[in-house]
């Protein structure tokens, strides 16, 4: 059992910021081939600088929500590296939404956003996967690892959609890994709570007073960076979870532990 990911090849998405900049960079330090896939052309240029044939990093720029970036983005990553191992599905988005109001889109918005396009990037590289591993019948053929969320299962009113958006998430997780393990792919998801992502972030600098109050509520008493997030998906990632799949781990300081009612009575 190894931890190694060293001359491994991954793709993150969302990899211009936050978490998928974290994970693949962390990647990237741990020896893996890594290209960094986002809509942010500019940021991943000012985060990776241009694209070095010498390097193990690369960058790709485009909307993959779009099943042809997605082709684009898989013949990039095989054209520099030959081969593609691990599939992180970082491309996330939060946005508020209106439970009562009917004209609201935003279930649709992260449907499209946060659950179909990791769906198809997973059917896209699978199949990559599958084809480069024929004739071989013992090790692993790949790893898909995707980012949920504690809202799936710890909602909020105003989150909606992206509670939404997360549980389904969990359920393509686990029926990917089963469609998936005959052709030796693992497929595990992260959900994740109290860490700065980018989003996070955004949300801080309009309401700070949200950090206590998130902070309060999680047991380990402070917000993570994503940089401790990129450790749990490294693991997910190697042949040191080998046997695990289609699996949620939780990386949330202990948020989803805590009862929100005060008194000790049910």
């Amino acid at each position: 059992m190894s931890f190694s990911i060293t001359g491994k090849t991954a793709i993150v998405t969302g990899g211009a910021n936050g978490i998928g900049l974290a994970i693949g960079r962390h990647f990237a330090d741990k020896g893996a081939n890594v290209v960094f896939a986002d809509m942010a052309e500019a940021r991943l240029i000012k985060e990776l600088g241009e694209n070095d044939d010498s390097s193990n990093i690369r960058y790709f720029a485009g909307d993959l929500r779009q099943k042809l970036t997605q082709a684009n983005l898989l013949s990039a990553t095989i054209d520099a590296f030959e081969q593609v191992d691990i599939l992180v599905n970082a491309c996330r988005q939060v946005v508020p939404s209106d439970a009562l109001n009917p004209d609201d889109d935003a279930v649709e918005m992260l449907l499209e956003q946060n659950l179909l396009t990791a769906l198809r990037m997973s059917q896209q590289v699978a199949r990559r996967m599958i084809k480069q591993s024929e004739g071989q019948t013992e090790g692993s053929a790949g790893t898909i690892v995707n980012l949920s969320s504690i809202a799936a299962r710890c909602t909020h009113p105003d989150l909606l959609a992206y509670s939404v958006a997360s549980a389904a998430l969990d359920q393509m997780t686990r029926s990917l890994a089963l469609a998936l393990a005959p052709h030796r792919i693992r497929v595990n998801a992260l959900a994740f709570g109290s860490v700065m992502s980018a989003s996070l972030k955004e949300t801080l600098r309009e309401h700070s007073d949200y950090r206590s109050d998130i902070e309060c509520h999680t047991p380990l008493g402070r917000i993570a960076s994503a940089a401790e997030l990129a450790e749990a998906v490294h693991y997910l990632a190697c042949d040191g979870s080998a046997f695990m799949t289609g699996q949620i781990m939780t990386v949330d300081g202990g948020r989803t532990l805590l009862d929100p009612c005060a008194a000790p009575a049910h």
